[in-house]
């Protein structure tokens, strides 16, 4: 078992410095206060051994300036590992990277986020080319998101609270597909991809905030839920209202749209669904409703919104002419006169080119999703930024945004940027404590510097990583790499260099952990190690050959890392499914999968009740080929995790003194071990059980494809 050093810092000669010792972050534990104002100061810490330095500084860069603060040794316990050294930094009001600077005699070194290097040769290189940390003051996150436990719902297939509301076969058509109605809640999904319809509603999550008040969960995320044709709704009709085939149909009736006809216009009772006021009304008091009863329960509500595109259903295009097109408000579909046409861009404008341009720019392609032009239109940008304020603000009161292919918006870089600073600006005016999370796939930091995003949906640094980890399948199940299985020095790569980058801790501590989603397979599908898609396997295969003990692992980083581990709904039910479409499959009310049940309750209780895996640092741990070892470290607690992917048994050891666990030289202490998994199953001791330490270290062995969870509480 090899011991490597914490954020993957290059093993090299520096005498008696131990470099396992050395350690700072930006969690609460090391920055003081860990979310400062500008103008103030703020007390940064670094951790060493024992009497193992003769001293520290912090180096600290602003524009192209150096300064060296020096730090001062604060008092240690009787007995203690570690010297701890602090320093006051001065902010301003702008971004400031630092590293420090370790003396041992006469010698000077640098220890960076991810290396340490000798003094001469790190003051030779470019200061682009290390890895610093950074504080940006004034970047403030919600507190209440900090680790917190979030539920990801695709509404349409979680629960129907109410089927008067359901969308009817035949309702009305979308691309030349017409609606089609589940027969049953567990019927097979057919190939009409986005316009079948399970008759999940708002009601139906009302009804399971109970149960996900039992389960532990402390936010929701809602996919898109406003009126829309789809049953994704990532095809925008009307931002301002709440789908009443979601929420509530005051007014109904008239004709279904005539067969073999695909003019909308003659869907009487989707128009008079979707058009009536009444309805538009009490289906958005009725989002009110759910929030409040989230609200009572302790429970936050995060809303999607799909800014890049909206859908060609909206009466800014009104590709179905279905909203009239009158004088003065015709859709820029429908007339080259439309007051709308600004907000989009056409390839042909000839008079002659309408109505019915279908010229316009679409994104990726897809005629049902018009790309938004911001720049040309001053009025669509104050439309986006009030209906943004709206949904955040009384009487409604969610929680924040998910920003959907967020990096998108936009026809330049810097126009992206602009209007994300100023949905922040909007967005924390109408409620301060409303988080932005953003969907991106890679190169995060530039929107990450406290004036845009908060964080992201962590694609990059936990959910690619982690399944290549333990399954050896690409997220959507289309490439299986077994050499990548076990890699650990892959993992912690991805994990601390390409997915942290530059960051504060803000967006690392509340980033947004998911297995599974509504755009991936389902995490248990990609056990299996088969690569395909629904379409070339069939529905009955993503069930075949899945591997509990893998996902019983997974679960347990998941809900012991850093960050907002986000549960993707069913993912704790047990559910499987290829990418999408296939992972959008309904719940399995009455079905459930009883023992990935137990180890989602257990896992997330056990995370509730650690301020370690809350908020405490990340430290890697001491592993080897198959082997994921790590600590979460607070004042007063560590937990430490182990996973063995291997099909054979290890001895593992290691000094858990450098995972915070105290005791005097020569004392024996012990671990608490809060949970246990292998090919058997789950086990929680029911008494409470104990592994001993002799000068810390721990000597333990790991069963074959095993996972640990142990506790240290000073």
């Amino acid at each position: 078992m090899k011991n490597t050093l914490q954020n993957d810092r290059e093993s090299r000669p520096f005498g008696r410095l131990d470099t396992k010792a050395l350690f700072s972050d930006g969690t609460p534990q090391y920055v003081r206060p860990w979310q400062p104002a500008p103008h103030t100061t703020a007390e940064i810490r670094l951790r060493a051994a024992r009497s193992n330095i003769d001293g520290a500084a912090l180096l600290v860069w602003r524009d192209d300036r150096c300064d060296r603060l020096p730090m001062t040794r604060m008092r240690r316990r009787a007995g203690a590992f570690f010297d701890y050294y602090k320093v006051k930094l001065p902010l301003e009001d702008t971004p400031v990277c630092y590293a420090f600077e370790i003396i041992l005699g006469s010698r000077r070194l640098w220890y960076t986020r991810t290396e340490i290097l000798p003094a001469e040769e790190a003051e030779a290189a470019e200061q682009e080319t290390m890895d610093l940390w950074m504080i940006t003051p004034g970047f403030r996150v919600p507190e209440w998101a900090v680790g917190a436990v979030m539920y990801q719902i695709f509404v349409d297939r979680f629960r129907n609270g109410d089927p008067s509301n359901d969308v009817l076969t035949g309702e009305y058509c979308c691309d030349g597909r017409r609606t089609l109605a589940a027969e049953q809640w567990d019927s097979p999904l057919p190939g009409n991809e986005t316009m079948n319809f399970y008759g999940g509603d708002l009601q139906g999550v009302i009804d399971s905030l109970d149960y996900l008040a039992d389960l532990g969960i402390q936010a929701l995320y809602l996919n898109p839920i406003f009126l829309s044709p789809s049953d994704h709704k990532y095809d925008t009709q009307d931002y301002l209202h709440v789908d009443p085939h979601f929420g509530v149909l005051k007014e109904d009736g008239g004709a279904l749209l005539p067969e073999d006809c695909t003019d909308n216009r003659k869907a009487e009772r989707y128009l008079r669904r979707v058009q009536s006021e009444e309805n538009l009304r009490a289906s958005d008091r009725l989002l009110a409703r759910l929030v409040r009863e989230a609200h009572r329960r302790g429970i936050r509500v995060i809303l999607d919104a799909v800014f890049n595109h909206c859908g060609a259903f909206h009466r800014w295009m009104d590709r179905e002419g279905i909203y009239g097109g009158a004088a003065g408000t015709a859709g820029a579909y429908q007339s080259a006169d439309s007051p709308y046409r600004e907000r989009f861009l056409f390839t042909r404008t000839e008079p002659e080119a309408w109505p019915h341009n279908d010229s316009y720019e679409a994104w990726w392609g897809f005629g049902s999703l018009p790309k938004l032009c911001y720049e040309g239109s001053a009025a669509l940008e104050r439309d986006m930024l009030a209906a943004a304020a709206r949904w955040v603000s009384p009487p409604f009161r969610t929680d924040g945004w998910r920003l959907d292919v967020a990096a998108d918006l936009g026809h330049s870089a810097a126009y992206n940027h602009y209007f994300w600073q100023r949905f922040r600006e909007t967005v924390r005016e109408a409620n301060p404590q409303a988080v932005i999370i953003a969907e991106n796939y890679e190169g995060s930091e530039r929107w990450l510097r406290g004036g845009e995003w908060d964080t992201v949906m962590n694609y990059e640094a936990f959910m690619e990583p982690l399944g290549w980890f333990l399954t050896g399948m690409e997220k959507h199940n289309d490439e299986y790499l077994p050499e990548r299985i076990g890699d650990a020095d892959l993992f912690w790569d991805a994990v601390l260099r390409r997915g942290c980058g530059p960051l504060t801790a803000q967006p690392l501590m509340i980033s947004m952990n998911q297995l599974s989603n509504h755009d991936h397979a389902r995490f248990l599908t990609r056990t299996a190690g088969r690569p395909g898609r629904v379409e070339q396997l069939g529905p009955g295969a993503a069930a075949e050959r899945t591997d509990l003990t893998v996902l019983r692992q997974a679960v347990i980083v998941q809900m012991t890392w850093t960050g907002a581990p986000t549960v993707y709904y069913g993912d704790e039910a047990g559910m499987c499914g290829f990418t999408d479409p296939d992972d959008r499959r309904p719940y399995p009310w009455g079905h459930e999968d009883a023992q990935v049940m137990r180890l989602h309750r257990e896992t997330i209780r056990i995370r509730r009740g650690s301020k370690a895996l809350r908020e405490g640092s990340l430290l890697r741990l001491a592993d080897a080929k198959g082997i994921l070892a790590y600590a979460r470290i607070a004042e007063e607690e560590s937990v430490i995790v182990l996973i063995n992917r291997l099909h054979r048994r290890v001895e593992y050891s290691e000094d858990l003194r450098y995972a915070g666990v105290e005791t005097a030289d020569g004392e024996e202490t012990s671990v608490r071990v809060l949970l246990a998994s292998d090919s058997r199953g789950l086990r929680i001791p029911k008494k409470e059980k104990k592994l001993p330490l002799r000068d810390g270290r721990l000597d333990l062995t790991l069963p074959a494809r095993s996972a640990f969870v142990l506790q240290w509480h000073r």
